[in-house]
């Protein structure tokens, strides 16, 4: 039988495992994303020598322009993780230069043995060894001990010098048995989850046709509800089914909107948020059936947050619920009584930010867990005692997090972020801080976890979206006709943009698993990636009007940078990017103006998000709109700005680019609500939001003031993606469209 030779870099507590790509200290896995892992068997590999930072990129990111920040942020975590950050002791860098491996390095090369032979003892010689002194024994000890982690004992040789020597081999060899049993249960321990040591067992809870979001245990974990909205339900309903059983049991049947269910302690009633065009509150509602309760009115949202938490208390007296009093102010996490439904307030976020969210109460009912979001994709996880006390900050990875549970000890949080890659995973992390730790068996696109209280149990949502590009012939007359999907893949693909020569399409993709603005055909052909952000939220590309430069927008990282999203300019033939804004808030959604000399771009550095505008080659930015603005285009000939207000406030708003008062343009069936829009010389093109499961695209004629319709869209839409574009010569229009919609509820059994 052949044996594949294993290949193991050593330096200090740690092994490099070439041959399955894994870091190891002390036996235990650390997770590594697959670049960061790249760049330490590089400097590994070197020998200690010095690696140019080129160098480096070209070997990590063969093929694909990135920014030295992506190459500065893999080194970062590697040294965080290695625990030298501020001692360099095994990362250095090399001013101007690049980076060198300043550890000791022992390269192992070893044949595995046989499964049945793992614990087998070594052979024993007779030759006699010349002493050693003492503090080599321990030093060949400890390699011995690591090999043995590693293999069995298969590199261990211990051979006894004299009489007394034999006589201490069978307690050597007992210690041996121990670190090799102690390896395999470690290996155990972390193939299953937590203390437990059992394998995961993961299984499907619900797989019907639609959505089915927001899982929540009963107190006995023998039950799941959820959200979903398909079969007779044609908008999201409360569902509740047992283990065990096909069928759920409908709760709700409201035309508004019912979701985040979350039970009381005793399993008795279903708390959940019911929300409309014109109002939202929660209610409650008995986990059996029967008539439902109004708890309180709540601050209405434009549509409800994908994530759930546990936020009945423990007592069963209150629900800890997000609410604010104005659009303006940030969301706080307040106190509702059940009884009464009076509020108190928990929490008082910063003025100017998104505010707070996804409440959990901690099965001991002594602290509160939630998130704090700076911006609209830039989240963590901060944890309080309800006795008092100011939050505590959990996590400061600045990115995006749907949903928060605490294990049944309330000493962990298990929470769904993409802290390592553009896709959603789920994470641990000590309730008193520590560096999170991902569940690998758990697999991508994963959100919305929730915790048994009893029972083991962990559940959570698996989506299945995939967005992509879409083309439409336009005739004369501006129909369209022959739809057909012009650029895609299994991810997201979005924010199309024909070149001003109408040859190639500029848009934004996480096809390879990190965020990158890429370049193809006008059919879609030779996709090429011209910047690699890595897990740094990316996109709205545009070309600038002579066809040499592309604007987009991506989050930042760096010292003061952390979750800010900036604007950068990058050549449409590849090189270094060049950023654009500095202040630290929300610069997002870039547009060209018709000469090339500016950009504009959605900022909330005022404290509002408005239109500014910054000199294309880089200086100081000018506030443009002064009662709201998001994403904007200068008309044709320069001398007007449309602009949207984003999420908040429906229509197409118009100022003049010289300076003065805003107008209302376009308000028809909410034009300017999704991020599918784009001004031609005629008029302006735009997706309808009046009815989001079927929309259609129509025109706004300039001239007749008329709204026309051109192509009915087949399937969903995403509001919060950029996504339609005509070419030069009007033939053609893009879209982005949601071909795959759905998600599932997954079951994890023996999960602690």
């Amino acid at each position: 039988m052949n044996r594949t030779i294993k290949h193991f870099y050593e330096f200090g507590p740690f092994l490099l495992d070439v041959a399955d790509g894994l870091l190891l200290r002390e036996g235990k896995h650390i997770p590594l994303t697959p670049k960061a892992y790249e760049t330490l068997l590089a400097l590994v590999e070197s020998n200690g020598h010095v690696i140019d930072k080129e160098e480096l990129i070209k070997k990590i990111w063969p093929d694909t322009f990135v920014e030295e920040a992506n190459l500065a942020k893999n080194v970062s975590i590697l040294r965080k993780i290695l625990g030298g950050e501020q001692s360099n002791q095994y990362i250095e860098t090399i001013p101007r230069r690049g980076y060198r491996f300043v550890a000791s390095v022992r390269e192992v090369l070893d044949e595995p043995k046989a499964p049945d032979m793992l614990l087998a003892a070594p052979p024993v010689s007779d030759q006699i060894e010349e002493p050693r002194s003492s503090e080599q024994h321990v030093d060949q000890d400890i390699v011995t001990q690591r090999r043995g982690m590693m293999s069995g004992v298969n590199e261990v040789s211990l051979k006894p010098r004299s009489l007394a020597g034999r006589l201490i081999w069978p307690a050597a060899l007992l210690a041996v048995c121990l670190v090799a049993g102690t390896a395999i249960w470690l290996i155990l321990n972390h193939q299953g989850s937590g203390s437990s040591g059992l394998p995961l067992k993961i299984v499907p809870f619900t797989s019907f046709p639609g959505h089915e979001i927001h899982p929540s245990f009963s107190a006995d974990g023998n039950r799941i509800a959820f959200v979903w909205d398909g079969e007779n339900a044609d908008n999201p309903d409360i569902f509740v089914k047992e283990i065990g059983v096909d069928r759920p049991r409908r709760l709700t049947t409201n035309p508004a909107a019912d979701t985040h269910p979350v039970w009381s302690p005793d399993g008795r009633y279903i708390a959940f948020l019911r929300q409309d065009a014109e109002s939202c509150a929660y209610y409650l509602i008995p986990s059996s059936g029967g008539a439902e309760r109004k708890i309180a009115d709540v601050f209405r949202y434009l549509t409800p947050t994908l994530g759930n938490s546990q936020y009945y208390s423990p007592d069963g007296k209150s629900l800890a619920v997000r609410d604010k009093s104005s659009p303006e102010e940030p969301s706080s996490i307040c106190l509702l009584s059940i009884d009464n439904g009076e509020k108190r307030r928990l929490t008082s976020p910063s003025p100017g930010t998104v505010g707070d969210s996804y409440p959990a109460f901690s099965p001991d009912g002594k602290k509160l867990a939630f998130l704090r979001s700076t911006s609209l994709a830039t989240t963590d996880i901060y944890v309080m005692l309800l006795a008092g006390g100011l939050p505590g900050r959990l996590t400061s990875d600045n990115t995006s997090i749907l949903g928060l549970a605490w294990t049944a000890d309330s000493r962990e949080i298990v929470f769904a972020s993409r802290r390592d890659s553009s896709t959603y995973n789920l994470w641990r992390i000590p309730a008193t801080g520590g560096a999170p730790k991902r569940l690998p068996e758990v697999g991508q696109r994963a959100i919305s976890p929730t915790i048994s209280r009893q029972g083991n149990r962990l559940a959570f949502t698996q989506m299945v979206d995939d967005e992509n590009i879409w083309r439409v012939r336009l005739d004369a007359s501006g129909r369209g006709s022959a739809l057909a999907p012009l650029i895609s893949s299994t991810q997201f693909d979005n924010g199309p943009d024909y070149a001003p020569d109408g040859r190639k399409i500029v848009f934004a993709s996480n096809r390879t698993g990190d965020f990158g603005i890429w370049v193809c055909g006008v059919n879609g052909s030779n996709p090429v990636q011209l910047v690699n952000r890595g897990p740094y939220l990316t996109g709205t590309p545009r070309w600038s009007p002579d066809g040499n430069w592309i604007a987009y927008d991506s989050r930042s990282s760096g010292p003061g940078r952390e979750g800010c999203a900036d604007i950068y300019v990058s050549s449409a033939t590849g090189g270094p990017g060049r950023r654009l804004t500095t202040e630290a808030s929300e610069n997002v959604a870039p547009s060209w103006s018709r000469n090339g000399k500016w950009i504009y771009f959605g900022s909330t550095r005022s404290g509002s998000m408005q239109i500014w505008k910054v000199p294309a080659e880089g200086g100081p930015a000018m506030q443009v709109t002064r009662h709201g603005g998001f994403e904007g285009f200068e008309s044709t000939d320069g001398k007007i700005l449309y602009y949207a207000k984003g999420r908040s406030v429906p229509g197409i708003w118009q100022i003049p680019v010289a300076g003065g008062e805003e107008s209302l343009t376009l308000d028809h069936d909410q034009a300017g609500f999704w991020r599918l829009w784009t001004v031609v010389e005629k008029g302006i093109y735009f997706a309808t939001a009046s009815t989001p499961s079927r929309p259609v695209i129509e025109f706004f004629d300039f001239a007749t003031r008329k709204v026309t319709r051109v192509v009915a869209i087949e399937k969903r839409l995403n509001r919060s993606d950029p996504g339609l574009s005509v070419s030069p010569d009007r033939l053609w229009l893009l879209f982005t469209q949601l071909d795959q919609s759905g998600s599932d509820i997954m079951l994890v059994e023996s999960f602690r």
